[in-house]
């Protein structure tokens, strides 16, 4: 019963992922595609965490963690390299 709320609300997570990758498409500006690369990246983190609890696999936690310190690093990157080149965000 429980695996299938953790899944279907990991479900749900990847449905907004969605709306994230529209924007991180159309933009229209560079800090709206960070936002929404950001917006993806945690969403990614919950979904693997849902999952490995549904699953059972702690294992997989240190996957997401891993992850959502890779997403921090990206987003900050991007961030730097911004304000660096001129642009502000």
């Amino acid at each position: 019963m429980i695996e299938t709320i953790l899944l279907g609300a990991a479900t749900v997570f990847v449905l907004t992922s969605l709306v994230g990758i529209y924007r991180a498409v159309v933009g229209p500006t560079v800090p709206d595609r960070v936002i929404a690369i950001n917006f993806i990246g945690s969403n990614v983190v919950i979904v693997i965490a849902l999952i490995a609890a549904a699953i059972g696999e702690p294992g997989a936690l240190d996957i997401a963690l891993v992850y959502a310190l890779l997403n921090f690093l990206l987003s900050i990157s991007i961030s730097k390299f911004q304000v660096e080149r001129g642009g502000a965000l």
